[in-house]
C-alpha cells in the first residue's frame, strides 16, 4: 500500500495552489447540492501524483501499471449504457429534443428523485474529488465544465478528456456553466418511474447537470460532455461533430468520420501531419477546434508495432482501463480480452508527438467519411456531391463482420446518424444542413472511402482494400491530385468514382470491375445493399430536405 503523508509530516495541511480556493468550492457545493463540507473532504484539481496515491491507497484493485499508467477497474459496467441514457423533458429544451429511440426523456421530478439520490451518496463519502476545465479550445465557444466524483481514478480520467487550466484560469474560474456529478458507485431505483434498471445517466438541460448512477464507466462522463456540446453548440452556429481531425504542411485541415473498425484512428494518425484531435471536434466561423484536451484510445490488441504513438502515450498520467497485467511485472496484455474487449486508455493530447497545440485548425479542405462495406460493393474512394454527404452522414453506414460478434454468420449491416447517432440531441438533418453549408461556403471536398472488401463479399473469401492503397487514396486526396482526376459515374449509387490513381490498381477502383464472380451476383449484391439505405433513412426522411431524400441510392 502506497504510505500517506501522516499529521506531523512535513506534508500534511501544507497549503497548494490547488488548495487555495477550497473555502469557497465548499460553500459553491454546499449551496448548489447541499454538499456537506463538515464530513466530507474536497479536494479541488489535485495533481497527478496525488490522484495516484488516492487510487493506489482508497480504490479496490488498483494498481500501476509497467508503464507507469494508473490500472483502474470500472466494475460491471465496461462500457456505456446508451438504454439507460436519459434526458429531462423540460421547457427551455424540450422542441429542440430530437426526442425517440436516442433520446428518451424523464421528468424533472425523476431528475430530482435521482440527483438527491447521488448527493445523499456523496455525502457518505470520506471525501470528494473535483475537477473545473474546459471543454472547446477556442475561448469564444469554450464551456466550463464542473467534475464531483468519489473515485480518484474518475477525475485522473476527466483531468486527461478535459481541457486543463492555468493556474491563472483556475484561479478565475468562477461558476461552472456544466456539472457533472459522478455516484456511479451507487445504484439507482429501479422501481423510480422511467428507470429500465439500477444504472441511471441523465442530463439536464435546464440545470445545466448530469447526474451519474449505478456504472462506473468513466466515458460516460466522457460522452456525456460530447452530447452537452451537441445541444449548445449549434443553437451558437457551431456544428458539432464526431470526428478525428489532422492538418497537413499547408495548413490543410482534414476531418474524418467513421464508426467503430473503419480506420479512423489509423487513418488520421498520419506521421506527415499533425493531430487536432482524435474523437470530438466543432467547426465554428473561424475554423475547426477540438472539444476535448485528450484522447480515449481502444486497447486491445495495441502493439508498439501497429499503433506506436498510442502505445508510447501510456504512461504516468494515463489511465488503464479493465486491463489484464501480468501479476509480478505489471506488463499489460493488450490482447487479453478477459474483463472486456472494450480496453481502454485516456492520455492528455500532449503525449502524441505530432499534436497540434493548442488544438485548432482553418476551415477544412476535405472532408472524409469512413466506411467499412464487407459486401464488396462500395468503390475505395469516391468524391461526393454535398448532397451526398448529407445522405451519408445521417446514413453513418459500416458493417459488422461475422465472427466479430456471437451469432453473426454473415455480414451485418450497422447505420449511426452522423456517425455517433448515441450522442445526438437534435434531428440529424440539423448537423447535416450545417455541415453542408459550411462546406460550401468554404469549398470542401468530400470523400467516401472504403476500407473494407473488394472483388467479393467478406463471406466469399475475398480481401479487404489493402492499407497501402487506401493511404494511396487518401495521399492523393491530401496533394490534391486525385480531385484533379478523370472520374466516371458508380451505378445506383451515383457516386463519382476515379478511373486512374498513380501506384493504385485501376481494377480496384470500381467495385464491379474488381469482382471475380458472377456479374449478376454483383447487381444483386449492390442493389441489397442500396435497399438497405433505402430502409434505414426511412426513420430520419421525415425531418430530412427533398435534396437530401434524392440524393440516396436508386435500387
Amino acid at each position: 500500500m502506497v504510505a500517506t503523508p501522516r499529521p506531523g509530516s512535513p506534508y500534511h495541511g501544507r497549503p497548494t495552489s490547488s488548495m487555495s480556493t477550497h473555502s469557497k468550492i465548499e460553500e459553491d457545493l454546499h449551496d448548489v447540492a447541499g454538499i456537506d463540507y463538515d464530513k466530507v473532504t474536497i479536494k479541488r484539481n489535485p495533481s497527478v501524483a496525488v490522484l495516484y496515491e488516492e487510487a493506489l491507497t482508497y480504490e479496490q484493485g488498483t494498481v500501476i501499471s509497467s508503464a507507469g499508467a494508473l490500472c483502474a477497474y470500472s466494475g460491471k459496467k465496461t462500457g456505456r449504457s446508451p438504454l439507460d441514457k436519459r434526458i429531462v423533458q423540460e421547457e427551455t429544451s424540450d422542441k429542440d429534443i430530437w426526442w425517440g429511440p436516442v433520446n428518451t426523456p424523464i421528468s424533472e421530478h425523476v431528475f430530482s428523485i435521482n440527483r438527491e439520490r447521488a448527493i445523499d451518496y456523496l455525502n457518505t463519502r470520506p471525501r470528494l474529488y473535483v475537477f473545473d476545465g474546459f471543454a472547446g479550445w477556442d475561448p469564444k465557444y469554450r464551456i466550463k465544465v464542473r467534475v464531483v466524483a468519489s473515485r480518484a481514478y474518475h477525475l485522473l480520467f476527466m483531468r486527461n478528456m478535459l481541457i486543463r487550466p492555468t493556474d491563472e484560469e483556475l484561479e478565475n474560474f468562477g461558476n461552472p456553466d456544466f456539472t457533472i456529478f459522478n455516484a456511479g458507485e451507487f445504484p439507482a431505483n429501479r422501481y423510480t418511474t422511467g428507470m429500465t434498471s439500477t444504472t441511471s445517466v441523465s442530463v439536464n438541460f435546464k440545470r445545466n447537470e448530469m447526474v451519474i448512477l449505478g456504472t462506473e464507466y468513466a466515458g460516460e462522463m466522457k460522452k456525456g460532455i460530447f452530447t452537452v456540446m451537441h445541444y449548445l453548440m449549434p443553437k451558437a452556429g457551431v456544428l458539432s461533430l464526431h470526428s478525428s481531425a489532422n492538418e497537413g504542411p499547408d495548413g490543410d485541415v482534414s476531418l474524418f468520420f467513421g464508426l467503430s473498425g473503419t480506420g479512423k484512428t489509423t487513418l488520421s494518425a498520419d506521421p506527415k501531419r499533425q493531430l487536432i484531435g482524435d474523437d470530438e471536434h466543432c467547426w465554428s466561423d473561424e475554423g475547426v477546434f477540438n472539444i476535448e484536451g485528450g484522447c480515449y484510445a481502444k486497447c486491445i490488441d495495441l502493439s508498439a508495432e501497429k499503433e506506436p504513438a498510442i502505445f508510447n502515450a501510456i504512461r504516468f498520467g494515463s489511465v488503464l482501463e479493465n486491463v489484464v497485467l501480468d501479476e509480478e511485472t505489471r506488463v499489460v496484455d493488450f490482447s487479453d480480452d478477459f474483463l472486456t474487449e472494450n480496453t481502454r486508455c485516456s492520455y492528455p493530447i500532449d503525449y502524441i508527438p505530432n499534436a497540434k497545440l493548442p488544438c485548432m485548425g482553418g476551415h477544412p479542405k476535405n472532408i472524409i467519411l469512413l466506411t467499412c462495406d464487407a459486401f464488396g460493393v462500395l468503390p475505395p474512394v469516391s468524391k461526393l456531391t454535398p448532397e451526398q454527404v448529407s445522405y451519408h452522414f445521417i446514413s453513418g453506414y459500416t458493417t459488422k463482420v461475422a465472427g466479430t460478434e456471437d451469432g453473426l454468420t454473415e455480414p451485418t449491416p450497422t447505420f449511426s446518424a452522423c456517425f455517433g447517432s448515441p450522442f445526438l440531441v437534435l434531428h440529424p438533418q440539423r448537423y447535416a444542413t450545417m455541415l453542408a453549408d459550411k462546406m460550401s461556403q468554404h469549398k470542401a471536398n468530400a470523400w467516401l472511402i472504403n476500407t473494407g472488401w473488394i472483388g467479393g463479399s467478406a463471406a466469399s473469401g475475398a480481401k479487404r482494400c489493402p492499407l497501402k492503397y487506401t493511404r494511396m487514396l487518401l495521399d492523393a486526396i491530401h496533394d490534391g491530385s486525385l480531385e484533379k482526376g478523370n472520374f466516371e459515374t458508380f451505378e445506383v449509387f451515383g457516386f463519382q468514382v476515379p478511373t486512374d490513381v498513380p501506384g493504385v490498381p485501376s481494377e480496384l477502383l470500381n467495385p464491379r470491375k474488381a469482382w471475380t464472380g458472377d456479374d449478376a451476383e454483383f447487381t444483386a449484391s449492390l442493389n441489397k445493399v442500396a435497399g438497405m439505405f433505402q430502409e434505414n433513412f426511412k426513420t430520419y426522411e421525415s425531418g430530412a430536405t427533398a435534396e437530401t431524400i434524392a440524393a440516396g441510392p436508386k435500387a
